[in-house]
């Protein structure tokens, strides 16, 4: 029933379709992007079974999404064993 009348306003405003569109694909981007987020090696989401899982990073992982000028192949690690 709501598309039946979603589908009967679109007829009506053929030039609000390129903007609903584009509004989407926003929206869409942005929750993958905050899914990735909430993926990364920073973010603990479980205390208890490894409250600090960015200390066991190989040094050679790449931490941004695009590295430019550091070449992560290379890295040695300068800190301590955890």
């Amino acid at each position: 029933m709501i598309f039946r009348t979603a589908l009967k306003h679109a007829k009506r405003h053929p030039g609000l379709l390129p903007q609903v569109m584009v509004l989407g694909m926003g929206l869409a981007g942005a929750f993958l992007y905050l899914i990735r987020l909430a993926r990364g090696p920073h973010v603990t989401w479980n205390k208890s079974s490894n409250p600090e899982p960015w200390n066991k990073l190989d040094p050679t992982y790449q931490y941004k999404f695009v590295a430019i000028t550091t070449d992560y192949k290379n890295l040695k690690k300068d800190g301590p064993e955890f």
